[in-house]
């Protein structure tokens, strides 16, 4: 064994569990970080979205209550439309009400 260099199978082996161990552990740090910052995406077009239909209904002098006209309110949002980062769906419903995203944990607080 005396001339050969390199790494023997059980070296390797540690190195690979080693790595694994920590990849278990990070892992669903990550996943939870990714969801949380996509709900808060969500939550921040929601605010967005709510602004937009308060702007609209002022200009259109529209009453609590009133359907809102979404092609109209969405001219009001910088940049048009919105989508939920999470693939998710707004509906922005009447005048003075708040919008939803149809996944269920993402509401306006």
């Amino acid at each position: 064994m005396r001339g050969r260099k390199g790494f023997t199978l059980v070296e390797i082996m540690i190195v690979v569990a080693i790595i694994g161990l920590l990849a278990a552990i990070a892992i669903p740090s990550f996943i939870k970080a990714r969801t949380e910052s996509q709900k808060n995406a969500c939550i921040n077009n929601l605010r967005q979205i709510d602004a937009a239909k308060e702007q609209w209904a002022l200009a259109t002098k529209k009453v609590s209550g009133d359907p809102i006209v979404q092609p109209e309110v969405d001219q009001y949002i910088k940049g048009g439309t919105p989508e939920c980062p999470a693939a998710g769906a707004y509906t922005y419903g009447a005048v003075s009400t708040d919008p939803l995203c149809s996944i269920a944990t993402h509401i306006l607080p």
